[in-house]
């Protein structure tokens, strides 16, 4: 915070008024200006002063690095700031998290997450190291998405229907495929299992590239996977999409059903999410500048258009992340051991 002037020349006017007041106000004044820089020096650094490194847990073109990359275009001429996309796949996002939290908390390291590494891992996953509510700072919300139920086509199974009536009658016959162990597409396919009463092999990919590519082939019957990963498929055929996890279905895909509109899925209710966080002890004004930049980022209409030709819902004014990660975390810990997820 800057020292008002009139407190810096507190000493100085102090003195008895004589009739070399003129000079006097002059010595004052050559004081104000070789205490001024000093004064100034005691306020908040400038901010930014070098590039600023986006952290994504994913390869490239995956939904968290599009939706990063998105934000990431009208983000950084808003701040005044050149941001550096760094992609750290791995664990479903873990390593990309541990390697923030494990940052100076200046604002020059960033996290661009989703609700794999910010909410879910860490119940599966003993390795890991940080607490995501203890160990980030929270900068906010940048879109939900819902996740998608896609067959494979050697399946032959086109509807929501038949997907459930052939995995009861085959239990342990099928596989489906998500992006790690203990991600959130891993939990939307076990809370599948738990409500409708079925058992199919839990396939863990590193990504989706490799996921996608093994069920279009016909490695993989069944698969959970986000929109942006599944349209391209969906759209030339290679996939077929089934039902999404949200509670109603997606302006996207309006003819895609709700798992909640079968009999046996009635209330579920399950959804991605991706989020911009920092390293704990973000100093408050900084995080408030980066929370008010990406706010007003989320206003602009081409930004919106971008994120939601991708399959992705934008936050309401009344979302707050710190609150969403807390709720996710409960609903996942009653799946960890329905699931035998630590096992």
């Amino acid at each position: 915070m800057h020292m008002p002037i009139s407190r810096l020349l507190t000493p100085f006017l102090a003195v008895r008024p004589t009739r070399r007041g003129a000079l006097g106000l002059a010595v004052a004044a050559a004081a104000w200006a070789c205490h001024a820089p000093a004064a100034l020096a005691q306020g908040a650094p400038a901010w930014p002063t070098k590039p600023v490194k986006i952290v994504i847990g994913y390869p490239p073109g995956g939904s968290v690095d599009q939706a990063a990359r998105i934000i990431g275009d009208a983000l950084g001429p808003r701040l005044g700031a050149t941001l550096v996309m760094d992609n750290q796949g791995g664990a479903a996002g873990a390593i990309a998290a541990q390697r923030v939290v494990s940052s100076p908390a200046d604002g020059y390291t960033l996290l661009v997450g989703s609700s794999n590494e910010m909410a879910a891992t860490g119940l599966v996953n003993p390795a890991q190291k940080y607490d995501p509510l203890k160990d980030l700072a929270p900068i906010g919300l940048i879109a939900t998405a819902p996740v998608l139920l896609v067959a494979g086509p050697k399946t032959g199974v086109k509807t929501l229907a038949e997907f459930i009536d052939l995995a009861k009658r085959n239990p342990g016959k099928f596989s489906y495929g998500s992006s790690g162990v203990g991600s959130t597409l891993h939990f939307a396919g076990e809370l599948i299992k738990q409500r409708a009463g079925i058992f199919m092999a839990h396939i863990p990919y590193r990504g989706t590239a490799s996921l996608t590519s093994d069920l279009a082939g016909g490695t993989l019957d069944f698969a959970m996977l986000s929109p942006t990963a599944a349209l391209p498929f969906i759209q030339s055929g290679r996939l077929v999409p089934l039902a999404i996890t949200s509670a109603a279905r997606s302006p996207a895909l309006p003819n895609v059903p709700a798992l909640a509109e079968h009999p046996l899925l009635k209330g579920y209710d399950l959804v991605g999410w991706f989020a911009m966080a920092a390293p704990r002890n973000l100093p408050p004004a900084l995080a408030q500048q980066l929370t008010q930049g990406l706010k007003a980022t989320l206003q602009d209409p081409v930004v919106r258009r971008r994120l939601e030709d991708a399959g992705m819902v934008l936050p309401t004014p009344q979302s707050d992340l710190a609150t969403l990660m807390r709720d996710d975390m409960a609903q996942y810990a009653k799946l960890v051991d329905f699931a035998k997820m630590k096992d």
